[in-house]
């Protein structure tokens, strides 16, 4: 089971899986966890030790990151807009 805390002061929504994916798993496992009708899957990067995977809710635009180094895994807004609506993402998504 995925846990998701909203964390108002970095402006992020900390997931914590059950157990973390792997580097080459990263995409599929966000794409799963992503699945929804009110999200949209825009574009995939990876790097030597970040991934991230941009998506769309509610007509903004966030990114689902992976740090492999810190194993952490966090949601962020892209602008003022969509940081006001990581709460309503982190009920949506629970």
């Amino acid at each position: 089971m995925t846990e998701l805390e909203y964390d108002h002061t970095h402006q992020c929504i900390i997931v914590k899986p059950a157990e973390l994916p792997h580097d080459e798993d990263f995409e599929l496992w966000g794409t799963l966890f992503l699945h929804s009708d009110e999200i949209s899957i825009n574009e995939y990067a990876a790097g030597a030790d970040r991934h991230q995977l941009r998506f769309n809710y509610a007509n903004h635009t966030f990114n689902l990151n992976f740090e492999h180094y810190s194993q952490s895994v966090w949601i962020n807004g892209e602008g003022q807009d969509a940081d006001n609506l990581l709460a309503a993402l982190t009920f949506y998504l629970t």
